[in-house]
C-alpha cells in the first residue's frame, strides 16, 4: 500500500494576499478557491509538477495554527540556478544560492555540483519559511 502526503496546511492572515503570492509570485496552480458562507474559505494551490498541495484559508480547522508558524517546508527542483532566476524574475525575495558543505553553508558557485546540497530560501508574506533544494540524481 502506498501512503502519500498530498496536502499541507499553511497558516496565513490574509487569504487573498497569500493566494496572490503563491500563484503569481511562486507560480503555484490554483486548484480551487471554495467558500462556504462567510466563515469557511479553502484555497488549494499546487506547485508545478508536485503531487502535494498546500491549503490556505479560514474555518474548517484551517486557523488552528498561528500565521507564520509553518517552518521547514521544502520544494525540490532539478536546477536551482534556473529556479532562482525564475523566482527573482517573478519578484520573489529569496536568498542567494547556497551550498551545504562539510564546513557548513556557503554561497554556491557555478562550478559546484549542487546535487542534494544546493538550496535557496524564502518566506511567504506571513513568515512561513521554505527551502528549495536541487536534486538531480536520487541515490
Amino acid at each position: 500500500m502506498n501512503w502519500t502526503l498530498e496536502v499541507v496546511i499553511v497558516p496565513v492572515t490574509d487569504i487573498d494576499r497569500s493566494k496572490s503570492f503563491y500563484s503569481e509570485t511562486l507560480g503555484f496552480n490554483v486548484d480551487h478557491d471554495t467558500s462556504m458562507g462567510d466563515d469557511i474559505r479553502i484555497v488549494q494551490l499546487t506547485p508545478p509538477g508536485s503531487g502535494c498541495s498546500i491549503v490556505i484559508g479560514k474555518g474548517a480547522g484551517l486557523d488552528r495554527m498561528e500565521p507564520g508558524s509553518q517552518h521547514g517546508l521544502q520544494l525540490v527542483v532539478n536546477d536551482i540556478w534556473k529556479a532562482h532566476e525564475e523566482l527573482r524574475g517573478r519578484g520573489a525575495e529569496i536568498s542567494a544560492v547556497q551550498a551545504i558543505v562539510p564546513e557548513g553553508m556557503r554561497p554556491a558557485t557555478e562550478k559546484d555540483d549542487l546535487n542534494n546540497v544546493g538550496f535557496i530560501f524564502f518566506e511567504d508574506p506571513d513568515g512561513n519559511s521554505w527551502a528549495i533544494q536541487q536534486i538531480t540524481d536520487r541515490m
